[in-house]
């Protein structure tokens, strides 16, 4: 049989028009001659009703705070909502449908609440509806343990359900639908002349995603091209085909030409940058190991390292800095400058490699725009 798997966000499953989309896209992949296998999110976003956000917020302020395995069971009902109705507009609609879980479609996790691993997929139930006509509609972002107990997986927990699916199912096609067109150069909702990539290899997509971009997770990514599933991502409210994500090999039937230096931009905001000066050599006195290891038993990730002898800085989450400053304070012999309200800006392509001239085009962009850079 011929599979696709389809992702839905929460934007597209929040109304009824919005799910009437989403069934038009199911019927577009059954017109095409797939057997679609549905992943949705939780409906809407913060503050609406049943978003995962909203249901957090339910026992965020109690004393004591939740343990992360009942948290797991609350952020785990948001999905699950989503599924019961998207199922009930399927048979509306006259479309047979069946609901999953998580762990009811076979993701088998450990037991890492809230962040947790995918160990295998056991997809019997989904090829069971399948050989029944039936559209299995599975709640993304959740799995369960071999000891039967639910876990959450994160952020992008639904885009890396789809993927595992569609690995496990030798899907034809991974189809990631959200509210935009695809993937784009840059944030439109920044540079209003971004526009649209028709196509992208997992690579870029996944340093792109890995940058900051958030249209797709990368670990979905990682997981789609193990299998060498191919995605596209595009919007559930239009008609555009819009981003083609594969390896780019000629035998795929889709050849990525590296004939353009940049594919796109990808940005964070809220970083910190933090500078520690020393007296003397940081590796001849060991205090640049002492640097890297308080941080890290602190569970601050950093990022854009730049060591010299007397001088290491890097840039860390914002909301880290404060914690970040005292911990390095409390190291004898060092200076610690922070600095706060940062953006990272980085610059994608396959073809950037041994071409002279991209940081300079870089560097007047950002100098014409007024924007100073931070070295």
């Amino acid at each position: 049989m011929a599979i696709v798997v389809q992702k839905f966000g929460g934007t597209s499953v929040a109304t009824p028009e919005a799910r009437q989309a989403v069934i038009g896209k199911i019927r577009e992949a059954m017109a095409k001659g797939y057997q679609p296998v549905v992943v949705v999110s939780a409906m809407g976003r913060a503050g609406q009703p049943y978003a995962t956000d909203t249901l957090i917020g339910l026992v965020k302020n109690g004393d004591p705070p939740p343990s992360r395995r009942e948290l797991d069971l609350l952020m785990a009902c948001g999905e699950i909502i989503s599924v019961s109705v998207m199922v009930q507009a399927l048979r509306t609609a006259g479309i047979e449908a069946v609901g999953l879980t998580g762990g009811q479609a076979g993701i088998v996790t450990d037991a890492t609440y809230g962040e947790a691993r995918i160990l295998e997929v056991r997809p019997d139930n989904l090829l069971r509806a399948l050989r029944e006509g039936k559209v299995p509609v599975v709640a993304g972002f959740q799995g369960m343990t071999a000891e039967g107990e639910i876990t959450t997986l994160g952020r992008g927990g639904s885009d890396t359900t789809a993927a595992a699916l569609a690995a496990a199912l030798g899907a034809e096609l991974l189809e990631i639908f959200t509210d935009v067109e695809g993937v784009m150069t840059a944030d439109p909702r920044l540079v209003p002349g971004s526009r649209p990539l028709a196509v992208m290899t997992y690579t870029e997509i996944c340093e792109m995603a890995h940058l900051g971009a958030k249209v797709v997770h990368p670990r979905a990514v990682e997981i789609a091209m193990g299998a060498r599933v191919p995605i596209r991502i595009r919007s559930t409210f239009s008609s555009s085909l819009g981003t083609l994500i594969t390896d780019g090999r000629p035998e795929s039937g889709i050849e990525i030409k590296t004939d353009k230096v940049v594919t796109g931009i990808a940005h964070r905001t809220g970083v910190g940058f933090v500078e520690a000066i020393a007296a003397e050599d940081l590796n001849a006195t060991g205090r640049i190991v002492e640097i890297f290891t308080v941080l890290a038993k602190a569970g601050i990730s950093v990022d854009m390292i730049h060591a010299g002898p007397l001088v290491v800085s890097f840039i860390i989450e914002e909301d880290q800095l404060a914690r970040a400053a005292e911990l390095l304070a409390s190291l004898q012999g060092l200076t610690v400058r922070t600095l706060a309200g940062l953006a990272k800006v980085s610059v994608v392509g396959a073809g950037m490699r041994g071409v002279p001239g991209v940081m300079a085009r870089v560097a007047r962009a950002l100098n014409q725009a007024g924007i100073a850079i931070l070295g």
